[in-house]
């Protein structure tokens, strides 16, 4: 009994280090891509200069010809690589799930790309994103602080939250309310719709993006902050996006009843594109030139 329990335990431990390796792996390989490829770049060529010679009673002085200028790698991806190369650190999506929101960025990066929640993996989708703009908000001010001491480079706001996760039947009712569900106007700051995050950095109004990541705020308990604003809100600001096309629009941890039921309800399961794991995946279109129900 004794060796089928330690043979059963060995080989779930060695299961987790090939997916940890796994994980690391696909990092570091899509991050090396992106750095071959801004290195294939073509640059500003320049010519020598012809030498110079000047002179001044009995000294010369002779100025060398000119060197070709060379693509630098950026601070953050730079962060980015070193980091996923010597930490034990995995994030805290799979190697599946992560792959999913990295063929999008493949595909639409550089781009305007919003995370809700700051983590150690924050540097992967800062460098995904290689450049276009990536902004994290996030909640808890001492997290940004030790966050930013290791990655200086990432653009992060600072959030505070009202709803709390054991208020999210009553904040279901209130999204269902014509003010909430209507397509006629989707400005957010002056928003009647109680659901509506009001309150966030001038950057998230200001800013149109192409890609929306909810992985945050907080809501494993009761007293948390939840999700549920900010995955209607998301939804809203992709049905408000001025420019024609769609916003991908990504929600993790399905698996708990928030995550689940406000993203089918304000994000529509008529725009849901694939879910792996924990992680869904929508399209949502632009309302602004299109009358359009609020889902399909």
């Amino acid at each position: 009994m004794k060796a089928k329990l330690s043979s059963f335990l060995r080989k779930m431990t060695w299961s987790r280090i090939q997916n940890t390796l796994h994980i690391k792996l696909l990092l570091l390989s899509l991050l090396l891509l992106f750095l071959f490829l801004l290195l294939l770049r073509p640059t500003p060529s320049s010519s020598p200069s012809p030498e110079v010679t000047t002179t001044a009673s009995t000294s010369t002085t002779t100025t060398a010809p000119a060197t070709a200028c060379y693509s630098k790698i950026p601070e953050t991806l730079a962060e980015t690589i070193i980091h996923y190369a010597t930490s034990n650190t995995t994030p805290q999506q799979t190697h599946a799930e992560i792959s999913v929101t990295a063929r999008v960025l493949q595909r639409r990066s550089p781009c305007r790309f919003l995370v809700f929640g700051l983590g150690l993996d924050s540097p992967m989708w800062a460098g995904l994103n290689h450049g276009g703009r990536t902004v994290f908000l996030e909640e808890d001010e001492s997290w940004i602080a030790t966050v930013l001491a290791r990655f200086p480079s990432l653009e992060t706001y600072h959030v505070r939250y009202d709803t709390r996760v054991r208020d999210a039947d009553a904040l279901m009712e209130i999204g269902r309310r014509p003010e909430c569900s209507s397509t006629e106007t989707t400005e957010l700051r002056g928003s009647p719709c109680g659901l509506a995050l009001k309150g966030l950095p001038d950057v998230f109004y200001d800013e149109e993006w192409d890609l929306i990541m909810v992985d945050a705020p907080t809501g494993w308990i009761p007293e948390a902050p939840g999700r549920m604003g900010a995955i209607y809100t998301a939804g809203m600001a992709a049905r408000g996006r001025k420019a024609e096309g769609e916003t991908d629009v990504f929600v993790h941890d399905v698996d708990r009843k928030v995550e689940d039921e406000f993203s089918k309800e304000f994000l529509c399961e008529g725009y849901l594109r694939e879910q792996v794991g924990r992680l869904r995946h929508f399209s949502i279109p632009s309302y602004m030139k299109k009358m359009l129900p609020f889902c399909p």
